[in-house]
C-alpha cells in the first residue's frame, strides 16, 4: 500500500474517531475506558501522545530508542478542545507518512517500522481507543471494515482468518472472543516488515 494511501486511511480514521468523540463530549470522562485502567480522558491524552511520539519516530529514525519529545493535552481544556489537540495529532502523524520516503524505517519496541506501520499503528490507537472510549460513555461506534482489515493485515501477521476485520482487530487486541478462540490476555503487534 502507498504512503498516500496509508495517510489517506489515517485521516479517515482520525474523522470518525473524532465525529463519535464529539458526539459524547458533554458526558462523564472521569469514569474508566471500557476494559482499560485509564479513565475515558486519560486515554486521549494516551492517543495524543502515542500519535505525536509515532511522528517523532518517524522524522528522528532512531534505530535504539524512543524520542524525548512528549505532547500532552492541557489537563485543564474542555474535551472539544482536547480532541481538537488529537485532530492535530493525527494530521502530523498523517502528513509525516505521506511525506516520509519509502525505505526509510525507525525504531520501535515492537519492531522497526517504515511509515505505512507507523499509519497502522495510529489507526490501530484511534479505532481501539475509540471503541474503549465509546463503550464506557455508551456511544454507538461501529469499527469500520476497511481500517480494521488495513490495520490487522499490515500489524498482525498470526490474526486468524475467516472473521469480520472488525472482530478480529478487537481479538488480537483482548478486546474480544472469536468463535472457538478465547480472549486474548497478552498481546502486541509487530510492526516490522
Amino acid at each position: 500500500m502507498t504512503a498516500q494511501r496509508w495517510a489517506d486511511l489515517l485521516s479517515t480514521a482520525t474523522e470518525l474517531s473524532l465525529d463519535t468523540l464529539l458526539s459524547g463530549a458533554d458526558q462523564d470522562w472521569s469514569r474508566p475506558a471500557h476494559g482499560l485502567d485509564w479513565t475515558c480522558r486519560e486515554t486521549l491524552d494516551h492517543l495524543a501522545l502515542g500519535l505525536v511520539g509515532y511522528t517523532g519516530l518517524l522524522v528522528s529514525r532512531p534505530t535504539d530508542r524512543y524520542v524525548t519529545l512528549f505532547a500532552t493535552l492541557d489537563p485543564e481544556a474542555p474535551v472539544p478542545d482536547c480532541l481538537d489537540g488529537l485532530r492535530i495529532a493525527a494530521a502530523l502523524l498523517a502528513t509525516t507518512v505521506r511525506d516520509t520516503d519509502p525505505d526509510a524505517r525507525a525504531w520501535h519496541p515492537w519492531g522497526h517500522s517504515d511509515a505505512g506501520g507507523f499509519a497502522a499503528m495510529g489507526i490501530t490507537e484511534l479505532t481501539l481507543h475509540t471503541h474503549d472510549i465509546a463503550r464506557a460513555l455508551g456511544l454507538p461506534w461501529p469499527l469500520p471494515d476497511d481500517l480494521a482489515s488495513a490495520a490487522v493485515d499490515r500489524l498482525f501477521p498470526d490474526a486468524p482468518s475467516g472473521h469480520a476485520p472488525p472482530d478480529t482487530l478487537l481479538w488480537c487486541t483482548g478486546r474480544a472472543s472469536l468463535p472457538g478462540l478465547p480472549r486474548r490476555t497478552r498481546w502486541q503487534w509487530d510492526g516490522a516488515l
